[in-house]
């Protein structure tokens, strides 16, 4: 029996276009929409140069009636809101049995919610933000985090391994939203240490490259010292996810800190200096960028 699928893609930007680039790839039938619709007609007609089974769509429901699997991956909740949930949005087009997946990174509040109204729709749904950055998206080796019933991941997870290195079910609706939160907590506070460490070292006169070699097999090391150490020290802050996006992650984080009573004073700091750096028109420089908040001193 073929496990083709006929999917509904539904945000084509540098996180979304890739991954349904995947789908297609896969053998699955994928009709994608986009806010921008030029953006959706050009992915359909690269798409279609490769002799894939791809078309467009004008609307969200239009993109996801009949459909097996509906997969979202906007901005934030209010285009996730829009585009599930509001005039023309994929889900009141959905047939009961069908399945939603969302990779936008939203509140576990709107996950929870658009669950509730899935299942009253006879619609399984899985919260699956995904970490990685377009690096990850473009190479098929994202890392998902998802929320949502036993059937939803048995039903999604051979799906999204057409894009993902890593898939765990972490918990019910909202608990992957939950988990991504965590996720950017914990990079946060890396990239802070970072910046004040490459900084540091420039203003040692140390040579950057030996400062790399010495420390990163040690206790010190991490993704971004590997990967972020030496563009950090160049002034090079052009690698995908942008700031003004891990702004909106932490303010995630930091609402639902509040909501549980938890304090996250480092979290709510690198956020702050992440504001400085948007205040200096660093917004879609990636994050990597958040050293420029920090003078340089006189060095050696």
């Amino acid at each position: 029996m073929s496990t083709s699928k006929s999917i509904a893609f539904l945000g084509l930007g540098v996180m979304g276009a890739p991954m349904a680039g995947h789908l297609a790839r896969a053998g699955h039938r994928v009709t994608v929409y986009n806010r921008t619709a030029s953006r959706a007609a050009e992915w359909v007609e690269r798409h279609e140069a490769q002799g894939l089974n791809v078309a467009s769509a004008a609307t969200p429901a239009e993109a996801a009636r009949g459909q097996d699997i509906v997969l979202t991956c906007v901005g934030n909740d209010r285009d996730l809101t829009e585009v599930v949930l509001g005039n023309d949005g994929a889900l009141a087009a959905m047939e009961r049995g069908a399945l939603f997946v969302d990779h936008t990174t939203i509140s576990p509040a709107l996950a929870r919610r658009i669950a509730e109204e899935a299942k009253g729709a006879g619609v399984l749904a899985l919260d699956a933000p995904v970490s990685g950055g377009q690096a990850g998206a473009e190479n098929g080796r994202l890392a998902i985090m998802c929320g949502g019933s036993a059937d939803a991941m048995e039903r999604a997870r051979p799906v999204m391994e057409a894009y993902a290195a890593r898939i765990v079910h972490v918990g019910d609706a909202g608990m992957g939203q939950a988990t991504k939160a965590v996720n950017q907590i914990c990079i946060a506070g890396t990239l802070a240490g970072l910046s004040e460490a490459v900084r540091f070292a420039a203003e040692a006169g140390l040579e950057m490259d030996k400062v790399l070699e010495a420390i990163s097999g040690g206790a010190a090391q991490s993704w971004q010292m590997e990967n972020r150490w030496n563009t950090m020290a160049r002034g090079e802050f052009d690698f995908g996810f942008a700031i003004d996006w891990m702004r909106k992650d932490l303010a995630i984080a930091l609402e639902e800190a509040r909501a549980m009573g938890v304090s996250l004073p480092v979290t709510a700091l690198v956020d702050q200096f992440y504001g400085q750096v948007q205040a200096q028109g660093g917004g879609r420089q990636d994050t990597s960028a958040l050293i420029r908040h920090l003078p340089k001193g006189e060095g050696r």
